[in-house]
């Protein structure tokens, strides 16, 4: 029985690797503009919204970064009911600061946050960004240009996430290959289909088509905010385009195991749009797809052997154009079958806590929203 699950296994990760979209795959990106005189250039058509809560530890950077970028660039932070100095350092560091009043039943405080910061804007384009997220000189003329030049309505980023100590190094990049496997960016980005994903760190789009959906309003309460919204803006006829760049960068430390966790728990069952169902076999997929090929090289004949290697073999392939991405040593493939075990425990978690009624929480809140 060993056997013929490896056999599967193997068969799956040919099969991954063989499909035209090639999720694994890093193509997609989008490097700032190294040509770029910022203190030439004319960023007056866009408006940067920063929802912000709590986040004195990076908004400074944050807002300095963005506002280096070019000139009458105009910078609002709206702070979200801080309860440090997130405000002042905003301000300090040059941003227009807006205090954001009372969340109301049915949204997210990200959500809500942006809404009100969408009333103070009427630019042409709108960049929605992290509190955390630090753009590298060049990157919004970058993201600018893509998005005119092609004529879309909406670019995002997938930030690069740190890799200074060994937890991130495992586990971060590894949450960036899943979203990829989940949401490849091939499809995302054709025109015509109704597949879409974006990456909520880093979004440039079209104030107008933000406004054809209904605006934020229409999102209110999804807890996968990004991804509901690049939904929307497809259905309505719009273009997106999705890509990775080392030139978006998330300062947020998630500097432990724990941390790194609560990140996946707060999202994971919402992913599986809460359904028992879809938990139980995605726990038999992953359990079958990385975890049986081990075992069938330690506990089967040649037959099983040949499948577990030819099964870690391709796993190695399609995780090593990421791990090339992030510069990191291509044998952190090898403990593949472990990082999808916590992220499966995470997973459970996620579930765990949204039956016991506390559901995604995010800075002190708890959302029960059943919103995708």
């Amino acid at each position: 029985m060993l056997t013929t699950a490896a056999i599967v296994a193997a068969a799956c990760w040919l099969a991954l690797l063989l499909l035209p979209w090639r999720p694994w795959s890093v193509r997609e990106q989008l490097p700032a503009l190294d040509n770029i005189d910022s203190t030439a250039a004319d960023l007056s058509a866009i408006t940067v919204l920063i929802p912000a809560r709590d986040e004195a530890g990076h908004i400074a950077a944050t807002v300095r970064a963005v506002a280096s970028q070019g000139t009458q660039l105009r910078v609002i932070v709206i702070d979200d009911q801080s309860s440090d100095a997130t405000a002042s350092l905003a301000a300090a560091a040059g941003a227009e600061v807006h205090p954001g009043s009372d969340l109301p039943s049915g949204w997210t405080g990200k959500l809500w946050a942006l809404h009100q910061g969408l009333e103070r804007t009427d630019s042409e384009l709108v960049l929605q960004l992290d509190a955390d997220i630090r753009l590298r000189p060049g990157m919004l003329a970058a993201l600018q240009s893509k998005l005119q030049r092609e004529q879309l309505a909406l670019v995002s980023i997938m930030a690069l996430l740190p890799t200074d100590n060994i937890w991130q190094r495992l586990l971060l990049p590894a949450y960036v290959w899943f979203f990829k496997l989940l949401y490849p960016f091939r499809l995302a980005n054709a025109p015509g289909r109704g597949f879409a994903a974006a990456a909520g760190g880093c979004i440039l789009l079209r104030r107008q088509a933000l406004l054809d959906i209904g605006g934020y309003r229409q999102l209110a309460g999804a807890i996968i905010d990004d991804c509901t919204l690049a939904a929307a803006i497809k259905r309505h006829g719009g273009r997106i385009w999705l890509g990775l760049s080392r030139d978006v960068v998330s300062q947020r430390a998630s500097a432990s195991a724990g941390d790194i966790g609560k990140l996946i728990s707060r999202t994971a069952y919402t992913q599986l749009r809460h359904s028992p169902l879809l938990l139980l076999l995605t726990s038999i997929a992953m359990l079958l797809i990385f975890w049986v090929p081990p075992l069938a090289l330690l506990l089967t004949g040649a037959m099983g052997k040949i499948a577990g290697l030819t099964a870690m073999a391709g796993m190695w392939i399609c995780y090593r154009p990421l791990l090339r991405f992030y510069r990191l040593h291509s044998a952190h493939a090898l403990a593949l079958p472990l990082i999808a075990a916590f992220y499966l425990s995470q997973t459970w978690v996620s579930a765990w806590l949204h039956w016991r009624g506390r559901g995604a929480e995010w800075k002190q809140r708890h959302y029960h929203s059943a919103k995708y």
